[in-house]
């Protein structure tokens, strides 16, 4: 278990499961029929007709997500619809470019065996239905829960060991895929002259902290954490195409198999560590929670050591500098959860606090690993 100094128990907000993605942003499912309809249509070359429509219900606070039944050509299509964010409805991510993301899709699915969902077509105008929106084919299967974390108790609690090493080896299989595919140097930002693609990724990150407090308190805690990570980055210019949102939450499983892959509002160029420290960083964010919450969680799964050795074995590179690389993915999910927290407060679902660090649900978590005490206090899970 976590030593209990780092992770205190005021660390927990009562509101923790609230991730702040307020009904009022969503769509209405009755406007959009109309136009969709035709849109699928025209697609389709053949009358549609839309049969069902509703909001999913599990993960995802990025973006909108319609779940739509339809017919055309006398079969029956099964689609998710995922839309970009009303810009007014302050969004977690300041651009949402989905016509970028299919085809980053479309180009993993061509040139790996990385399996993607099933991709219809994109639509990067607002003319339809008001906002950019891309169209895929819905994949059957099940997706570790973010709320409650799936370490509170899920199908993957239930799961054997045996099934979640499975689940664990083939996830991190297709990682490696991933960073084996040839670089779409057209959908991805070049960093600038004279500059890697890990500070690229750092000058970014800073950009997105700088948008996050406009107009607010700014954290200390992620400003000395952004001041350590420039001192600590590590020497590399490695650049391949990273996933950026690596972890289990963005995958649908089939009988414990890697079934589709999704979200990839976070690719970019970048060192394979970025996506091999993120799924590590998230699992010790939901295992500390669950821990201190006086419950097991998933101990052995998802382990820092477990995972490098995997991935090792899949690719044939083994990662380097890890320290930094779980610490720094640990401040880039701690400035997402403040920013999350910081559209709570503005929607009437949370308090403003005294600290704004107090904003962040993993700030022990954060603060322990930039100062270099974390690990020590977590035993075999490391």
């Amino acid at each position: 278990m976590p030593d209990q100094t780092a992770i205190p128990e005021d660390a927990i907000p009562e509101n923790s499961a609230e991730l702040a993605r307020p009904s009022d942003s969503r769509l209405s499912t009755e406007e959009i029929t109309p136009p969709l309809t035709e849109w699928l249509s025209a697609k389709a070359g053949s009358p549609a007709t839309i049969t069902g429509i509703h909001p999913p219900d599990g993960n995802g606070m990025s973006s909108e997500t319609v779940i739509v039944d339809a017919e055309w050509d006398g079969e029956q299509h099964n689609l998710v619809v995922r839309v970009a964010p009303d810009p007014k409805s302050d969004p977690v991510f300041p651009d949402y470019d989905l016509d970028v993301q299919f085809k980053l899709m479309e180009h993993v699915g061509t040139t790996t065996k990385v399996p993607v969902p099933p991709l219809y077509w994109s639509e990067p105008s607002d003319a339809v239905i008001g906002y950019p929106f891309i169209v895929m084919g819905r994949v059957d299967g099940e997706v570790p829960p973010d709320v409650l974390p799936y370490t509170f108790g899920s199908w993957l609690t239930e799961a054997t060991e045996e099934q979640r090493q499975q689940l664990q080896r083939e996830t991190i299989e297709a990682l490696a895929g991933i960073h084996a595919s040839p670089m779409p140097e057209d959908l991805l930002e070049a960093p600038r002259d004279g500059e890697t693609a890990l500070a690229a990724h750092l000058r970014r990150v800073e950009d997105f902290y700088a948008w996050t407090i406009e107009g607010r308190s700014g954290s200390p805690l992620l400003e000395r954490a952004l001041q350590w990570a420039r001192e600590n980055l590590p020497d590399t210019d490695e650049s391949l195409l990273t996933w950026g949102d690596a972890r289990i939450g963005n995958v649908i499983y089939q009988d414990f198999h890697p079934a589709a892959i999704l979200d990839w509002e976070m690719a970019a160029r970048g060192p394979r560590e970025l996506d091999v420290a993120w799924g590590i960083a998230l699992h010790r964010f939901f295992q500390d929670l669950t821990e201190m919450a006086g419950m097991e969680g998933l101990p052995t799964f998802w382990r820092r050591s477990d995972v490098e050795k995997m991935y090792a074995e899949a690719s044939g590179v083994t990662p380097k500098d890890m320290d930094f690389y779980v610490a720094y993915n640990t401040m880039i999910y701690s400035m997402i959860l403040f920013r999350v927290q910081c559209r709570a407060v503005e929607y009437g679902q949370a308090e403003e606090p005294d600290d704004p660090d107090d904003k962040i649900l993993n700030k022990a978590t954060l603060a322990a690993m930039i100062d270099g005490t974390y690990w020590e206090g977590i035993g075999d899970q490391r």
